[in-house]
């Protein structure tokens, strides 16, 4: 599982880059991490980020949307 959630993060990682969005504190949210819990339980912690990331985000997926 830990392999798992690091390449979803990875994954996400390079598909937002791909619309040149970066999430500074994406990541794999360790107390899950850490849980036994049978997958696909574990988290991926979006973080934080700017209003201009948020906006960005937010227009790359409408944009998805129209598809």
């Amino acid at each position: 599982m830990p392999d798992d959630m690091s390449r979803c993060v990875e994954e996400l990682r390079a598909a937002l880059a791909l619309h040149g969005i970066t999430l500074p504190s994406l990541r794999v949210d360790l107390p899950t991490f850490a849980a036994a819990y049978a997958p696909p339980a574990g988290l991926v912690a979006l973080g934080n980020c700017n209003t201009a990331t948020a906006r960005a985000l937010a227009a790359a997926l409408r944009k998805a949307a129209e598809r």
